[in-house]
C-alpha cells in the first residue's frame, strides 16, 4: 500500500536554522529540500516495497542534486569536503518526511564515505560521480553473526592471492543488501591481532563469490541482507587505504555520518511533536481540547526541551569537524546517544498523547514508533557511546 504522509499538512519548523552553527547555504538547502518535498518530489512512497521505494527514491534525489551533498566536490559534490552540517539538514528533513526517504539518502553517504576518504583515484573516478547522481546504490558491510558492537571479533578473512585478494565470510543486517551495486566491505588481513588487522574493500554486487544468503524483515522494512562471500575475489586495486587500517577507515567514516544519525532521529522527533501538537489543539475532552489540560502541557512542555538539548548536542558536532576542523569521537556519540534515546522517548509521549489512535496501523505515530526503535542500535547502540564517552574522557584525563 503506497503511503502518502510524507506529503506534510504543514511545514517543520525552523527556527534551530537560525542558531550559530549554520551558514545562509545551510538555510537555503533546508528551503530547497522543503519545497521539494512539498511539490511531491519524493513521490507515493510504497513502504510494502522498500526495495522498490528506495531504488526511486535515489533517482530522485539523485536527479535533482540532493546526493551530491554525500560525496566530495571533486567527484560531483556540493562541497570540497563531505559537510555534516549539511548531511543533518537534510536527514532531519527528510525523516520528517519519511523514514525511507531518510534512509535512501543516507545510505548513499554512508556506503561510500570509506571511498571518499581513502580510495584510489580511479576507484574514486569510478564510483562517486555516479552516487552523487544516483546511477549506484551503495551499502556498507561491516556487521557479523558475532562481531557487531565488537567489531575485534570480526571473522571474514581477506587473504591475498597474487593481485587479488580472496574474501571469505559472512556479513548481516547489511542495509541495501540486495539492492547495491558496490559495498565497503571489511574483513581480516591479519597484519595484527584485533582491529589492527583488519582491512576495508570496495566490492561491486555483481562480483562472483558474493551471494545475498538471506533478507532480513525489521519492524520499519527497509532494504536489508546477510551476505556471504565464498572464495570472492577482490582486485587488490579495490582495498581503500593499506593493508590493516580497516578500522580507522570505518571508524572515521562512521564520525562523519554518526551526528547525522542523530539529526534523523531529531526529525523523527519534531515530526512527532508537531503531530502530537496539532492532536491536541483540537481533540475534544472534558470540555475543553486535549490542549488546554496542564498534564498535556507539561508533556508537550517535556517534549520539546528534550528535542532541543538533542539538537543543540548534535548540530555542536557537525559544527566542530566543519569549522573548528577537531576530532569528535567524543562529540558524536553524545549527540548520537542523547538524540536517539530522547526521539524513542519523545515519540512515545507522541503516542500515549494520541491514546487508541495512536496505535493503529497506519497512524504516522504508528510509524514513528517502529521507525526510531533501530537507530538506538545501528551505528553503534547506545551502550557502546557510553562507553566511547567515557574512553574518550579517560584518554583526555591521562593526556
Amino acid at each position: 500500500m503506497a503511503d502518502h504522509s510524507h506529503s506534510l499538512a504543514r511545514a517543520p519548523s525552523r527556527d534551530h536554522l537560525d542558531w550559530p552553527f549554520f551558514d545562509p547555504e545551510h538555510r537555503d538547502l533546508a528551503g530547497r529540500l522543503d519545497a521539494f518535498i512539498a511539490q511531491g518530489g519524493l513521490g507515493a512512497i510504497d513502504h510494502g516495497d522498500a526495495d522498490g521505494a528506495c531504488k526511486a527514491l535515489v533517482r530522485r534525489l539523485g536527479d535533482v542534486g540532493f546526493l551530491r551533498h554525500c560525496v566530495p566536490a571533486a567527484y560531483g559534490g556540493a562541497a570540497e569536503v563531505i559537510d555534516s552540517r549539511a548531511l543533518c539538514v537534510m536527514r532531519e528533513t527528510l525523516a520528517y518526511a519519511d523514514g525511507l526517504a531518510d534512509f535512501a539518502f543516507a545510505m548513499q553517504g554512508l556506503g561510500t564515505g570509506a571511498i571518499s576518504l581513502s580510495g584510489s583515484d580511479a576507484i574514486k573516478d569510478h564510483v562517486l560521480p555516479r552516487i552523487a547522481k544516483g546511477e549506484l546504490i551503495s551499502g556498507f558491510a561491516l556487521t557479523e553473526p558475532e562481531a557487531g558492537s565488537d567489531v575485534a571479533a570480526m571473522a571474514t578473512t581477506a587473504e591475498r592471492d597474487g593481485d587479488d585478494y580472496v574474501l571469505n565470510g559472512e556479513k548481516i543486517f547489511i542495509s541495501n543488501g540486495g539492492i547495491a551495486d558496490v559495498y565497503t566491505v571489511f574483513a581480516r588481513t591479519g597484519e595484527a591481532p584485533g582491529t589492527r588487522g583488519i582491512s576495508a574493500f570496495v566490492v561491486f554486487a555483481d562480483t562472483p563469490g558474493l551471494v545475498v544468503a538471506e533478507r532480513i524483515e525489521t519492524i520499519a522494512p527497509h532494504p536489508l541482507a546477510r551476505i556471504w562471500f565464498e572464495n570472492c575475489r577482490v582486485p587488490a586495486a579495490h582495498l581503500l587505504g593499506t593493508p590493516g587500517e580497516g578500522f580507522k577507515i570505518a571508524m572515521r567514516t562512521l564520525d562523519i555520518f554518526r551526528p547525522s544519525v542523530a539529526a534523523a532521529a531529531l526529525g523523527f522527533a519534531r515530526r512527532a511533536l508537531d503531530e502530537a501538537v496539532a492532536h491536541a489543539t483540537s481533540r475534544k475532552m472534558f470540555g475543553a481540547t486535549l490542549g488546554d489540560l496542564p498534564t498535556a502541557q507539561s508533556t508537550l512542555g517535556d517534549m520539546a526541551t528534550a528535542i532541543d538539548a538533542a539538537s543543540l548536542l548534535t548540530i555542536r558536532t557537525a559544527w566542530r569537524r566543519d569549522v573548528q576542523k577537531l576530532p569528535i569521537t567524543r562529540e558524536a556519540a553524545m549527540a548520537k546517544m542523547t538524540a536517539t534515546e530522547n526521539a524513542q522517548w519523545v515519540i512515545d509521549q507522541a503516542l500515549q498523547l494520541f491514546g487508541g489512535r495512536g496505535v493503529r496501523v497506519g497512524e504516522i505515530t504508528e510509524r514513528l514508533y517502529r521507525e526510531i526503535r533501530a537507530l538506538r542500535i545501528y551505528e553503534g547502540a547506545t551502550e557502546v557511546q557510553k562507553l566511547i564517552i567515557g574512553r574518550e574522557l579517560m584518554k583526555a584525563a591521562r593526556a
